[in-house]
């Protein structure tokens, strides 16, 4: 397979260091993160009660500090029980980690990952994606 040929730019245009550059805001980064978490296998949504009553799910939860192309992540998410706490969080780790690369271009500073609830296998059957 050989490279694509060369398009010579215009005499306007400018050069590539003159064109500006690409700012990708903390809530998109933030998104990326909890998507890639919640495609992970093991992860589920919590759900969500408000005065005994059920009002829904909700799936990973994350914060997002970007400085420069480095992210800082706190990642809270449910996993599912019984099932291998460890490994899962690791496939989170690793998933999370290619996505933000991948999509945004951002390698990861610092990965925090508190697992907040663990939910039996009936939960995970009647989970909606």
């Amino acid at each position: 397979m050989t490279a694509p040929a060369a398009v010579p730019l215009p005499s306007w245009a400018p050069d590539a260091d003159g064109r500006g550059h690409l700012d990708i805001a903390p809530t998109v980064l933030r998104k990326i993160v909890e998507h890639a978490a919640d495609q992970v296998p093991g992860t589920l949504h919590r759900e969500r009660r408000l005065a005994g009553m059920d009002v829904g799910d909700s799936g990973p939860k994350a914060r997002v500090s970007a400085k420069g192309e480095s992210v800082d992540v706190r990642l809270e998410l449910t996993l599912s029980y019984p099932g291998p706490v460890r490994a899962t969080v690791e496939n989170v780790r690793a998933t999370v980690t290619a996505e933000l690369e991948r999509l945004a271009g951002y390698r990861i500073g610092s990965l925090a990952v508190t697992v907040s609830g663990l939910r039996g296998e009936k939960a995970a059957e009647t989970r909606l994606r």
